[in-house]
């Protein structure tokens, strides 16, 4: 648990000297956040598309998991390099680089005439996806101003959400362009690429990463734009003796103080995606196809319904975790879907009729969207010291890449297996063990400045 916070520089809030500008402060983590909705449709896109793509391609079962597992494989990758790239180069650079990645990936992923050109700009799009679910958080935390941290980067959550829900409307329309639709869904996703390139240029860098490079008077004109000249003195100042603090101790990201976040963030982040969000977002379609006789616009209608519980729940999230905090949510959240899914199991096991089981999954999504999706991510990003926090969040980040491909590429063949109910049973008790987890091991975090946090694993 945490410790109380041992005495260091007491940050001053803007009441103390002139505000700084709260709408500067908006348009930062809106820019970023646009990382996180193409993070959101490129990863929902597949949803649409699969039932098209499979036909179209004529590919097995284990060639359809492979369609919509290889953006994952990526984005292990991307995560994977990300956290030594950013803390090298810097925040703003890493996501300008995804954004180009991003936008090229989406036009390859439209015109491939085999599964394995399909495979290979789906790889190049998940490195895109990678480093932006690590950097957007990050960098969204590290420009934010303590008493809404949480909300901002649940802005990031809420973008993503939204990418989802654009993926599935897209999808639903553009369904009635026949059997190559799947080609306009992939190539949609190439505008707000753009969009998210040429936004990126009203951005400035971290001012914690540049204060980490000597670079102080750019630190402290960011900080002055974001806080106030008063506040941003007082903050560049406690900046500066956290940075001081960890030379001293070499910047080792496996120090004994350090075991405890990290232990806490990795296995967050495992839990976020074994508890089996991803085969609602990414089998959603063939759920609905093949398993509750729908037709594919139905599915795909039922996806859209999803998309907007999943947005609704985030939207809630937004406004309450910084007053409720992140362990509450996260409590919530867990509880929630181990009943939704628990009682799913229940309506597949009487065949229940399809309005009562897709009612159970919007359940299910909505205890996730309100807690374990904005609150993982929050947690993150706020746990680790500046000297580390790049290449810890990485780590988190890649090993929730590598549950979430897990989870993806093996959940058709174990509901082959054990059947639908037997998967989603394995994934309401890794929901309740996560309840468990949260409540026994994760810390409060809300209202603290990073620094203060930083001190406080001491």
């Amino acid at each position: 648990m945490l410790t109380p916070a041992a005495p260091g520089p007491t940050p001053r809030h803007a009441a103390d000297g002139p505000a700084g500008s709260a709408g500067y402060v908006y348009l930062i983590a809106t820019v970023a956040a646009l990382g996180g909705l193409l993070f959101g449709f490129d990863t929902a896109i597949i949803n649409g598309a699969l039932v098209f793509l499979k036909k179209d391609f004529g590919l097995t079962d284990a060639q359809t998991e492979l369609a919509a597992s290889a953006i994952l494989f990526g984005a292990v990758a991307g995560a994977a390099v990300a956290g030594w790239l950013t803390d090298r180069y810097g925040r703003r650079r890493l996501l300008f680089g995804a954004a180009m990645l991003f936008t090229l990936s989406a036009l390859a992923a439209a015109i491939p005439r085999t599964l394995t050109e399909f495979v290979v700009a789906r790889l190049a799009g998940g490195l895109a996806i990678g480093v932006a679910s690590l950097l957007v958080p990050l960098y969204i935390a590290e420009i934010a101003p303590a008493r809404i941290r949480g909300k901002l980067v649940t802005l990031n959550q809420l973008a993503i959400v939204t990418g989802i829900l654009l993926a599935y409307v897209a999808s639903y329309y553009l369904a009635d362009l026949g059997l190559a639709s799947w080609r306009w869904m992939f190539a949609s996703a190439a505008a707000p690429s753009l969009l998210f390139m040429l936004t990126l240029l009203l951005v400035p860098e971290s001012p914690r990463w540049l204060l980490g490079r000597g670079r102080e008077a750019e630190a402290l004109g960011t900080l002055t734009r974001l806080n106030g000249p008063v506040a941003a003195a007082a903050e560049a100042e406690e900046i500066q003796a956290a940075l001081v603090a960890e030379r001293g101790e070499d910047a080792n990201l496996y120090q004994p103080r350090l075991r405890q976040p990290l232990r806490i963030a990795v296995v967050l982040a495992v839990l976020q995606q074994i508890t089996g969000i991803n085969t609602i977002l990414y089998y959603g379609s063939i759920i609905f196809t093949e398993y509750n006789g729908q037709s594919a616009s139905s599915a795909i209608g039922a996806n859209a319904l999803i998309g907007g519980i999943n947005f609704a729940g985030t939207v809630v999230a937004l406004f309450v975790i910084d007053r409720v905090g992140r362990k509450p949510l996260l409590l919530f959240a867990s509880g929630g879907m181990a009943l939704a899914l628990g009682a799913l199991v229940v309506a597949l096991q009487l065949h229940a009729p399809g309005t009562l089981l897709l009612g159970l999954i919007m359940l299910y999504v909505a205890c996730f969207a309100v807690g374990l999706g904005p609150g993982v991510w929050v947690v993150i990003t706020e746990i680790f010291p500046n000297a580390v926090r790049g290449r810890a969040a990485s780590l988190a980040t890649v090993a929730l890449w590598i549950a979430c491909t897990l989870i993806s590429y093996t959940f058709l063949s174990l509901v082959k297996v054990a059947g639908l109910g037997g998967a989603f049973g394995l994934y309401a008790v890794l929901s309740a063990f996560t309840f468990f987890f949260v409540w026994r091991a994760v810390p409060e975090t809300k209202g603290r400045t990073l620094e203060e946090i930083e001190r406080s694993w001491q």
